[in-house]
């Protein structure tokens, strides 16, 4: 198996090579490492944690819709790869929960895929969250701040897809969400500091915004 993770690895970083919207190779590559750090401490299937972790951006609707409803990429590595079709079937069931879905957001039912939508939710937060947020926004043309324009919250999973924001407001119709929907106690503990980072980032934005600092 460790080959297939070390081919995976090679796989992930020519699939992102082009991309720069913050679901990039180094991005897939954080949530990996987080996997495994948490994964030593909650258990589970270190591979199979792995491969979800690896392959759980190759087909994001984000990044790839025609491939996002039956996982094609991710299948045709673990199919080339030797993995047997039980196994696939368990890698891409929990690939395809990782997301966030607004307020219809659910936990991973398994602990791989758990551990894997702790590792991917807590790259969205904190120092890497914040620069993430912001390339993220620039990517796609999105303005930074608008004061007249406030968050949605609770948005549905249709709504929040199609909802298009400032990267402002996607801290608090995302990213201030992220530590409740947190599922093993190690993520839970790191998502706590990281938010509050966030929280302070905010603070000191807007007192700039307002000329105050």
């Amino acid at each position: 198996m460790e080959k297939v993770i070390q081919n995976a690895i090679t796989f992930v970083k020519n699939f992102f090579e082009n991309e720069c919207s913050g679901h990039d190779y180094f991005h897939t590559m954080r949530v990996y490492k987080a996997t495994l750090q948490i994964a030593e401490k909650e258990g589970g299937n270190v591979a199979i944690a792995s491969l979800i972790a690896l392959l759980h951006d190759v087909d994001d609707i984000k990044i790839s819709p025609n491939t996002s409803a039956n996982k094609d990429n991710a299948r045709g590595f673990l199919k080339a790869n030797g993995i047997d079709e039980e196994a696939i079937d368990l890698i891409c069931k929990g690939i395809g929960e990782i997301s966030y879905k607004g307020s219809e957001s659910t936990s991973a039912t398994t602990i791989e895929a758990q551990i894997a939508q702790d590792a991917d939710r807590l790259d969205a937060i904190g120092a890497i969250g914040i620069a993430r947020a912001f390339a993220y926004g620039g990517n796609h043309n999105r303005v930074m701040h608008n004061p007249d324009e406030k968050p949605r919250l609770d948005m549905s999973e249709s709504e929040y897809r199609n909802h298009v924001s400032t990267t402002i407001n996607h801290f608090y119709e995302k990213l201030f969400n992220l530590k409740e929907l947190m599922n093993t106690q190690t993520a839970k503990q790191i998502a706590f500091e990281r938010e509050q980072y966030m929280k302070d980032f905010i603070a000191r934005f807007m007192d700039e915004w307002e000329g105050i600092k």
